[in-house]
């Protein structure tokens, strides 16, 4: 098996993944498909229809733990040609791996299961070992996310609506903001990777071939209370969750996890969207720490992290939709097409979410702020940040239609102070304080401290 990365997509399209995506490469899913097939040898044995040495003997011939682990019975590029004549890779698998197995053991191998089973097992594997690392990337993202909302908790900054100044924000709040988003998806991540399922059914999800094979090894009644225990045995032999039945066409499995996914991507592609628009050459507020060039224009600094992050957000979820028409297609027993379509789409959003989410975490790590920048743009509009605020402390006194006034003559480059120092109703009032952003950022830092709490108040 080639180790070059010469393949058809090493990622020079996809540069978000790019570092990222060895956990979802073909050699992974080949090597989950064989880990799979020898859990199920191993469930035998333990259901006791299979002898005791079967499953350490087709562990051995499989290369199971050994450096040269699938590559010894499985070359990547035949397999996958020879896929297409059954529509999967799990038919001209079986055959490959039964032929590197002792022949008093071959018949174990795949013994009573179907291909679904075993590619749907094997995706669900590959799946929660990526989520573990898309849940570390987060975890760290989330870290050093805390601690720049905790700097920044009363670095006073323009908040923006619609694309225009609003009113006075933090960029402690924003970024604390940013950190509940990534906190939350990371949370359901979690959570749905904790319960992703083994899948074990044979041909029609009714686990007859188990049954046959048990029955015939051990009798009637022992034979199904094997059977009845085989799916939980298997499921401990990959760590996954034990199914409640067989789901070859309930594939809530499969979409409560793209969710996840998507939901993961979607938070980061939050934060690099503001980052992006906060580096704006106008804006100038927040810069990446290693800023990408550009092949025509010396000057430009892009950022790049947040442009990758984008790319993944703006692709993920049209992928989640897809998990789901496919889940809503899924008819008879076993889907025609839609079960096929699954494989590589959720495949692309994992894949996406490993880089999406380590390329946050290297993002949020070097985040800078220009707190020049950051005041200037408060100033841009000569006091108007905080026209809500005069709005609500002096339209009583001066009248709204008056104040309304005002405020047009400060917009259209009057003087707001002098404006309102003109006004006798208004005389005896501090407005330097009423003209203070700082004093009309309302409850930000007692949110920067509910969701970025410093160590010791965690």
């Amino acid at each position: 098996m080639p180790s070059d990365r010469s393949g058809f997509d090493v990622g020079l399209l996809s540069p978000v993944t790019v570092g990222f995506d060895d956990l979802v490469a073909d050699a992974a899913v080949a090597d989950a498909l064989v880990q799979v097939e020898i859990a199920l040898t191993r469930a035998w044995v333990e259901s006791g229809a299979a002898p005791a040495e079967t499953a350490d003997a087709i562990a051995a011939a499989l290369g199971e733990g050994t450096d040269a682990g699938i590559s010894r019975v499985v070359d990547l590029d035949p397999l996958a040609a020879a896929a297409v004549a059954g529509g999967n890779p799990v038919i001209p698998l079986v055959p490959l791996l039964r032929a590197a197995v002792p022949p008093a053991h071959r018949a174990w191998v795949h013994r009573g299961a179907t291909s679904q089973d075993i590619l749907d097992s094997a995706m669900m594997l590959v799946a929660r070992n990526t989520a573990r690392q898309i849940v570390e990337a987060m975890t760290d993202a989330e870290r050093h996310l805390t601690a720049f909302a905790r700097t920044h908790r009363d670095t006073v900054a323009a908040a923006r609506t619609l694309g225009q100044h609003a009113v006075p924000t933090t960029l402690g709040l924003r970024a604390a903001t940013w950190l509940a988003g990534i906190r939350r998806a990371r949370m359901r991540l979690e959570h749905v990777a904790a319960g992703l399922p083994a899948q074990l059914g044979g041909a029609a999800g009714t686990l007859a071939a188990f049954v046959e094979t048990a029955t015939r090894e051990l009798g009637d009644a022992a034979g199904h209370q094997a059977v009845e225990r085989l799916p939980a045995l298997f499921a401990a032999g990959l760590r996954l969750a034990v199914p409640d039945a067989p789901w070859h066409t309930t594939r809530w499995p499969v979409t409560e996890l793209g969710d996840a996914l998507v939901q993961a991507i979607d938070a980061a592609g939050v934060v690099g969207t503001d980052v992006a628009t906060g580096s704006r050459t106008e804006i100038g507020e927040l810069s990446e720490s290693a800023a990408g060039g550009s092949s025509a224009m010396p000057q430009k600094q892009n950022p790049a992290a947040s442009v990758l992050i984008r790319s993944a957000a703006v692709r993920a979820p049209h992928l989640g939709a897809t998990l789901h028409t496919a889940a809503a297609l899924a008819g008879d027993e076993r889907p025609d097409g839609a079960w096929h379509a699954e494989w590589q789409t959720l495949r692309e959003l994992l894949r996406l979410a490993l880089g999406a989410s380590g390329t946050l975490a290297r993002l949020v790590a070097g985040l800078q702020v220009d707190t020049d920048a950051v005041a200037r743009n408060l100033g841009a509009t000569r006091g108007l940040i905080v026209a809500e605020r005069l709005s609500a402390a002096l339209g009583g006194l001066v009248g709204a239609d008056r104040l309304a006034g005002i405020i047009a003559q400060a917009g259209a480059g009057g003087d707001l102070r002098a404006l309102l120092q003109a006004e006798p109703e208004l005389a005896g009032l501090d407005l330097d304080d009423l003209l203070d952003p700082a004093r009309y950022t309302g409850l930000a830092g007692h949110l920067v401290d509910r969701l970025a709490p410093a160590p010791e108040e965690s």
